[in-house]
């Protein structure tokens, strides 16, 4: 029986080297610090933008293939190798909240800063490793790249297998990889009995990826 706003600390106001930051939700949009000084090895401030811009995009993609976006079935939401954030960004017009995973020793740039810095949440994370959280705490996992970035340091299924253990019953997973590597990681779902089919993604290029979609609230045909 105590108000909630004589328990809450206030934040200090936090000023970077590319200045402050910007109050929430507009620091979502605005270029992060780390990268308007060049922090980040390769990445420019229209490369962001881009990024950005390509991930709302693809988010869209996602809703016409998970229902239940629209439908607010999900709350809890997983992005297992978040780049920038801007999976998690782009996810802001639904009512969920993303956890930002970044693969740890796996690449050279460290965007965990970046993330937090647009004002996201996120961990470091080894995927041949077990994730630290209960069983069945995710409605939406959504996996980038994850299996290509791991294909020579674990097995494809024991990434799965943990997958599932953290997906609730009737959950979803988005899985995004090259083609080749994406029917490998069908085949294995396959195994674990999951939903899954393969799509096209709205990529364009030599060498465009493929989207597994798993939703095991729906009974596909044949299935």
């Amino acid at each position: 029986y105590v108000n909630i706003s004589m328990c809450r600390t206030h934040l200090p106001r936090v000023e970077l080297d590319g200045g402050p930051l910007e109050k929430w939700p507009q620091r979502l949009a605005t270029v992060p610090p780390r990268i308007a000084n060049g922090e980040i090895k390769g990445m420019s401030i229209q490369a962001y933008k881009h990024d950005c811009s390509v991930w709302r995009r693809r988010v869209e993609l996602y809703g016409t293939y998970l229902k239940d976006l629209s439908h607010r079935s999900y709350r809890n939401v997983m992005d297992m190798n978040a780049g920038f954030g801007s999976f998690a960004a782009a996810m802001l017009k639904y009512p969920v909240w993303v956890m930002n995973v970044v693969p740890a020793n796996i690449t050279d740039n460290n965007t965990l800063g970046i993330i937090y810095e647009r004002g996201l949440i996120g961990t470091y994370m080894d995927w041949c490793e077990a994730f630290s959280t209960y069983p069945r705490t995710y409605d939406l996992i959504h996996a980038n790249g994850v299996f290509s970035l791991y294909i020579n340091k674990c097995g494809t299924l024991d990434i799965l297998v943990e997958m599932d253990r953290i997906l609730r019953p009737g959950g979803a997973t988005i899985i995004r990889d090259a083609a080749d590597v994406v029917l490998k990681v069908k085949e294995a779902a396959d195994r674990l009995q999951w939903r899954s089919r393969v799509v096209n993604t709205d990529d364009e290029g030599p060498d465009p990826q493929k989207l597994l979609i798993v939703d095991n609230s729906l009974q596909l045909p044949g299935s």
